[in-house]
């Protein structure tokens, strides 16, 4: 028990003393990534910071309603990069 203890004090450490979501600019270079399943999307906006590294700013996932669960793979893709520009 006191492993785990431990465990979870680093990654509260880790995440409450880091940067994890970075600030968008519209003026950095974006990365969209985009995941379906047969229930829902998943994407993810990244932007390139200062030091070349890619830096995530949001994560948003949605399921898909009766009709968006019976499109093809390529169409649910495209509703995911879709609603992440929406937003």
């Amino acid at each position: 028990m006191e492993k785990q203890e431990k465990m979870f004090q680093e990654l509260e450490k880790r995440f409450t003393k880091k940067l994890i979501l970075a600030v968008s600019k519209l003026n950095k270079k974006m990365r969209i990534k985009v995941d379906t399943l047969n229930y829902t999307t998943d994407r993810v906006l990244f932007m390139e910071y200062k030091d070349e590294r890619w830096r995530l700013v949001t994560f948003l996932s949605k399921s898909l309603n009766k009709i968006e669960k019976n499109y093809e793979i390529h169409n649910k893709k495209i509703l995911a990069v879709i609603r992440e520009l929406e937003n």
